[in-house]
């Protein structure tokens, strides 16, 4: 500035002051002044002429502090401080200023109508673009503060701002950032909200989009490693292969493109094992190698990247040269890493996996000795919440394990136990991963006989448990139960474990609570509070209200079909979740409900036993058996030594075959093949436990449970038969001569039946037929209309009777029926989805009536349902322990008592088995007959041995009681 121009502003500065002097506090102009001179001491600050800015910041505040809110000057005051603190940042790059001008522009906008001066410099290039600009270039900061400020920027970004979409990252890296440090699912799920409105915000063309493509997959990656959803890894992968679209040869970013996509098909091939992924991945990251050579910066990534690659095909297919391959790159790479490079413990970890492995091959000690040293070498470097401390631990229990698996030394598997230990229980990592750790050492606690096997599956239970909570929809949780590999055995496998550890007890609590979690989920947000009531109104109110809120939020996310959405819903269903937790821990809290909602215990479960014993059949890799639970004292021990696994997977396999084979023949032709497996599954699997109900527990022709596990819950138990006569001739007697079976899918299951009982309501009967249910949705069913006059002749008059058939059978008819009423028999064609079991369904005139949608309705009232439909009662064979069916759905909305179906029924042969199961339950109508529930169980044994003559054995042993 020349040094007239100089001089004349050192003049007017001088000028200001004397006329701020001459405005003291309080004058009306003192404002005024106060910005004069502001302005005049920034024009020389800017010109460089002046080097005080502090001064003049203070001042622009005081004029601020004199036009507060709806004062007509406290917009320009607002602008004139925000240009302070911007010539300020830009000169000092002072962080704070460029925080505190966002949020002054933040409230500075809105005062600024469209077309006015002010908003004309105000949302200028070095206005409000400056500060957003500055704010997307701070560091991230993860705290609470921290991320406000983000959501600062990002309102000053409306939709159509050039700056959104960069801005919407920038709020995704520090939330994401966030769930690193804290592990909340909440604001990994807002992370991926933020992307994807970045992606849609920049079309194919932009400059920015590939990297926006990018950053979105790698949140959806992260979602699928932490929470098992195969969708968000699919979508990543698409994601990615669009990216690399975007990053043709000699691309300046190609490399990493083709890294990123490496990357995600190497992680698709580890949960589904398609080789081809593999082999892609390997030859995606080998052209990135070549486009960093020796000297690139980040040529040790790609070193890297390769060698896991080489690595986890070398697991697959045993190729040593994969694994000599991938140990040299991890040495190159760890060389140009150096001793501080901060990823350093990233290698070190890898490396000492593929030495273990090499060791395993081998038998090499030195490899081994190498292996341990690295893992604790980067473990002893990183926080004690670092989230690659998981990932040491994993390592480490691998080195001593196949170190112990040569030596034998037990202290080497006592290492490798405390490292399982603190891998499945470190709280940074996603619940799959440390689930499928958690499984992974109940496995070798088991091959190596260790004591922490009981240890490793309550620890799997806990982490299933917190898991699947997480899920905001039914269909869901079972997709989050499903998505461990080797979960499915884990219930009967756990039982089977304490049975051998001589701790029956155990056993039984274990059964129970690693079998039917999807019920057991549910169940809680309906649990029965009338006692808590009594104790404490107020946390009885806030839960009851709680549960509701957080079922009605699981409910109504079934629906949402468009990601984004399905993530918020999720979203806000964790956040009902934790407070419903809360209000739980609140009731635990008082010591009289000390265990509310917690995994039942023995004495908790016997209750189930309170009518007769329970009989729990376990069918593990490790051994098969069965549990009495009784009346009264401890459990029995049933061992099936002569029975294995396999054994009863092959039989399940010829029932079915027997069944359909059956299905097929004349009623009058001998169903061979079935007689000889009922006659295996008496011999082998009942009479040992018939010996122990008689002899041990002195127990004859009274009810039993039957509660099956794993592959015995598709055999027809309570139809084994010895089909043999005595040596008098007389024929002896079969299960169902000896005891009224029923079945029930848990123990809990049974004693919240009973809970649920009411005396003194006024019976009602809805019979519900479809025998014409449309194009495409089956066979017309000929006798479905008369099998409902046949119930309704042979029902008290003393009840309430409805009947819904032909158009009126809808969906929603159905549904009504079922809300109205206590009794309901059901005609119809009943469909089981094996792949996804929620939506079996009966089929109905127009929608078909699914399990969710009996699921989702609470009928307390409820006592009885016969289903004369199709496999009403068998669950899918990916989680047979779960017991999703049709029966145990109107189990769980209130029906205490339910006679369903294992497999096909033929309509016309039923109708004998309904109409002598009706005149068994009411024998003498005259009298108006009880209606009660609990005598559902002996009418239908009386009933199917009265139909021997009539009815094929297959359509006998079809129809089972479930219930009360």
């Amino acid at each position: 500035m020349e040094s007239e121009n100089v001089s004349d502003l050192n003049d007017a500065m001088e000028r200001f002051r004397l006329v701020l002097n001459q405005c003291p506090v309080g004058h009306p102009d003192r404002a005024t002044a106060l910005t004069n001179l502001a302005w005049a001491c920034l024009q020389g600050y800017i010109q460089n002429d002046v080097e005080d800015i502090d001064t003049t910041t203070s001042l622009f505040r005081d004029t601020l502090a004199l036009r507060p809110q709806h004062h007509p000057d406290h917009p320009l005051s607002l602008y004139n401080l925000t240009e302070a603190l911007n010539w300020r940042h830009d000169k000092k790059g002072t962080a704070g200023d460029i925080r505190e001008a966002a949020k002054l522009y933040h409230e500075l906008l809105p005062l600024c109508p469209e077309g006015t001066y002010l908003r004309s410099i105000v949302a200028g290039e070095n206005g409000v673009d400056y500060v957003i600009v500055g704010c997307n270039g701070l560091p991230t900061d993860t705290s609470d503060e921290g991320i406000h400020l983000r959501r600062v920027v990002l309102e000053l970004c409306p939709l159509g701002h050039r700056l959104r979409p960069r801005t919407l990252d920038m709020l995704a890296h520090a939330v994401k950032a966030r769930f690193d440090q804290h592990g909340r699912i909440d604001d990994l799920d807002t992370s991926i909200q933020l992307h994807r409105e970045a992606v849609s915000l920049c079309p194919s063309g932009h400059a920015d989009c590939e990297a926006h493509l990018n950053n979105l997959a790698f949140s959806l990656m992260f979602r699928s490693q932490h929470q098992g959803n195969p969708n968000d890894l699919d979508e990543a992968i698409s994601l990615h292969e669009a990216a690399l679209h975007l990053c043709p040869v000699a691309h300046e970013f190609r490399d990493y493109s083709l890294g990123n996509l490496g990357g995600a098909l190497v992680y698709r091939f580890k949960k589904r094992s398609d080789i081809r992924d593999m082999t892609r991945a390997i030859t995606l990251y080998r052209e990135a190698l070549t486009l960093r050579p020796p000297g690139h910066p980040c040529r040790d990534t790609m070193l890297h990247n390769l060698a896991l690659a080489l690595k986890t095909r070398y697991d697959k297919s045993q190729v040593s040269e994969d694994l000599n391959e991938a140990i040299d790159l991890y040495r190159e790479s760890l060389m140009l890493h150096g001793l501080d490079q901060s990823e350093r413990h990233v290698t070190l970890f890898n490396l000492s996996s593929v030495l273990c492995s090499r060791f395993t091959q081998t038998q090499k000690s030195e490899d081994v000795e190498e292996a341990i040293a690295f893992c604790q070498e980067s473990l002893a470097a990183l926080s004690s919440l670092h989230l690659a401390r998981h990932f040491g631990y994993m390592r480490l229990q691998g080195a001593y394990l196949s170190r112990y698996q040569i030596s034998h030394d037990p202290a080497d598997l006592l290492l490798a136990v405390k490292n399982f230990r603190l891998a499945s229980r470190h709280p940074t990592q996603g619940f799959p991963q440390r689930i499928a750790e958690a499984i992974e050492w109940a496995c070798q606690a088991e091959v190596h006989q260790h004591e922490s096997a009981l240890e490793a599956y309550q620890v799997c239970f806990e982490l299933f448990d917190s898991h699947v909570m997480t899920r905001s929809s039914i269909i869901s949780r079972r997709e989050a139960a499903t998505a461990v590999g080797g979960a499915q055995s884990l219930p009967v496998d756990a039982a089977s474990c304490a049975i051998r550890r001589d701790n029956l007890r155990h056993a039984v609590e274990l059964a129970e609570q690693g079998r039917g979690q999807q019920w057991s989920l549910a169940s809680r947000l309906r649990n029965p509070v009338e006692d808590i009531e009594s104790a404490n109104p107020t946390l009885a109110h806030n839960y009851l209200e709680l549960s509701k809120r957080v079922s009605d939020a699981a409910q109504s996310s079934a629906t949402i079909t468009d990601r984004a959405a399905a993530d918020q819903a999720a979203t806000e269903y964790r956040k009902l979740t934790r407070q419903w937790e809360a209000a739980v821990a609140q009731i635990r809290d008082v010591p009289a409900f000390s265990r509310f909602l917690l995994p039942p215990s023995y004495s908790d479960l016997q209750a189930a036993a309170r009518q007769g014993p329970v009989i729990i059949l376990i069918a593990s890799q490790y051994s098969c058996s069965a549990i009495i639970v009784p009346t009264s004292g401890g459990p029995h021990h049933v061992p099936l030594s002569s029975v294995t696994l396999t054994d009863l997977t092959n039989l399940k396999d010829r029932f079915a075959r027997a069944i359909r084979e059956a299905s097929q023949m004349t009623p009058k032709q001998s169903r061979t093949d079935l007689i000889v497996l009922l006659r295996i599954l008496w011999n082998e699997i009942m009479l040992p436990i018939v010996n122990v109900l008689r002899h041990d527990l002195k127990l004859n022709y009274c009810r039993i449970w039957l509660c099956p596990t794993a592959a015995f819950t598709s055999i027809p138990l309570h139809a084994a038969h010895p089909f043999r006569t005595n040596p008098d001739g007389s024929r002896e007697k079969c299960l169902e001569d000896l005891y009224i079976c029923s079945y029930t899918p848990t123990l809990s299951a049974l004693v919240r039946s009973r809970q649920m009982m009411k005396k003194g309501v006024t019976p009602s009967l809805a019979t519900i037929g479809q025998g014409q249910p449309g194009a495409g949705k089956g066979k017309a069913l000929l006798a479905v209309d008369s099998e409902l006059e046949l119930v309704h002749k042979l029902v008290p008059a003393t009840a309430k009777r409805t009947t819904i058939s032909g158009d009126a059978a809808t969906r929603a008819g159905a549904l009504e029926a079922l809300q109205q009423n206590t009794w309901v028999h059901l005609a119809c064609h009943g469909k089981q989805d094996p792949k996804q079991p929620y939506n079996s369904h009966f089929v109905m005139r127009d929608e078909d009536l699914t399990l969710l949608d009996i699921m989702e309705i609470d009928i307390p009232h409820a006592e009885f349902a016969f289903l004369s439909a199709c496999h009403t009662a068998v669950g899918d064979e990916e989680t047979p322990d779960e017991v999703i069916h049709l029966a145990a759905g109107l189990q769980f909305s209130g029906f205490k008592s339910v006679i369903g179906t294992l497999w096909q029924v033929d309509d016309s042969v039923a109708q004998h088995v309904v109409k002598a199961f009706y005149e068994n339950m009411f024998p003498d109508l005259k009298d108006g007959g009880v209606m009660d529930c609990t005598k559902a169980a002996w009418a239908l044994n009386r009933a199917t041995h009265a139909v021997k003559t009539q009815v094929p054995l297959e359509q006998r042993m079809v129809f089972v009681h479930i219930g009360v």
